[in-house]
């Protein structure tokens, strides 16, 4: 077995991790079984202590049981069709009960106590927040996604099982930045989700929980599509997402 050797500290905020946990081990072998000893296990944060820490970094973090996760920077194409998408769904809820967020408002998923940032999300009605700081959704109707290389795998999985217990949360859009593609999930009346796809920029998107329809020609304005890179052949196995 091959032990990874003690990383250095990152520059984070007090409180704050990266994906990558720090650890020390040794080998030794007791009737052919390997033994490994981790050190300093991390210690978890409350929500309370989450938020305070959150509302004084300079730098966006994710909370899932009792860990927060940095957030890194995005590409060209990801800023672009996030800002493009939040100014389709905005321009046409004007004079609406809904509003269109972007990836400042904080997102919480109560059964589990996920924190997030989604790229776009909106909220129709009266809007809950977690506290008098209105800045923690309760209950989006829409979340989009803007995919990435590094996090495309947690978005398709284990975010959107956590987004899918949101009882508000109507409809659940990736969103491709390497080629024209939307997938919309559609949560029916009985609790299935239906998956639609469109493609190419001469489609179209509607959405029918806020009931606008969204061109992908919009979505993907100044966008120069790069090739998505090959697979890694071997994914880290100490990352969390």
């Amino acid at each position: 077995m091959r032990c990874q050797p003690e990383g250095t500290a990152s520059e984070l905020p007090p409180g704050v991790f990266n994906s990558q946990r720090k650890t020390s081990c040794f080998r030794r072998l007791v009737d052919s079984v390997c033994v490994m000893v981790v050190a300093n296990p991390v210690r978890r944060l409350t929500e309370v202590e989450y938020l305070e820490i959150e509302r004084r970094a300079p730098i966006k973090s994710e909370f899932l049981d009792g860990e927060m996760f940095a957030m890194s920077g995005g590409t060209r194409s990801h800023s672009l069709i996030a800002t493009n998408m939040t100014r389709a769904i905005g321009n046409q809820l004007e004079g609406s009960p809904c509003v269109v967020y972007n990836s400042d408002m904080r997102v919480k998923v109560r059964p589990d106590g996920l924190y997030t940032y989604p790229d776009v999300s909106v909220a129709c009605g009266r809007e809950e927040f977690a506290d008098e700081h209105n800045d923690t959704l309760l209950n989006p109707v829409v979340i989009v996604e803007v995919l990435s290389d590094s996090r495309e795998g947690y978005d398709r999985g284990k975010k959107f099982a956590l987004y899918r217990q949101i009882p508000s949360l109507r409809e659940y859009l990736l969103v491709s930045q390497h080629k024209p593609l939307v997938e919309q999930f559609i949560r029916r009346d009985n609790g299935e989700w239906l998956l639609r796809e469109v493609s190419g920029l001469e489609g179209k998107v509607s959405l029918s929980s806020i009931v606008i329809t969204i061109e992908m020609a919009k979505v993907y304005a100044n966008v120069r599509f790069v090739p998505a890179p090959p697979p890694a052949e071997k994914p880290d196995e100490r990352s969390y997402f």
